[in-house]
């Protein structure tokens, strides 16, 4: 798994596909915009190691997050420990 910060996008390469995970970032704010993972891999647990990447390297790069990436928004409703990295909502 690597952080791919030309593309903007963290991922994971696994014989010839590639499962990833998009950002933009704006500021002191990531907002995740897509994860895709290849119909051959999926099952297999990438689109949550991606995230789990994405919401570390957030963390300890002091970011916020704007998770408009579903799979994403629907991570961190089922992991609080991650909460804290949300933008707050104006």
């Amino acid at each position: 798994m690597q952080h791919n910060p030309e593309q903007d996008r963290f991922e994971i390469q696994i014989d010839d596909g590639i499962a990833y995970l998009e950002y933009e970032e704006r500021g002191k704010t990531l907002i995740f915009t897509h994860t895709y993972v290849p119909p051959a891999l999926r099952g297999k647990g990438l689109a949550g190691q991606l995230t789990v990447r994405a919401l570390d390297f957030a963390r300890k790069e002091g970011k916020t997050i704007d998770p408009q990436c579903s799979y994403v928004a629907a991570y961190l409703d089922s992991h609080p420990d991650y909460a804290d990295l949300r933008e707050p909502k104006s």
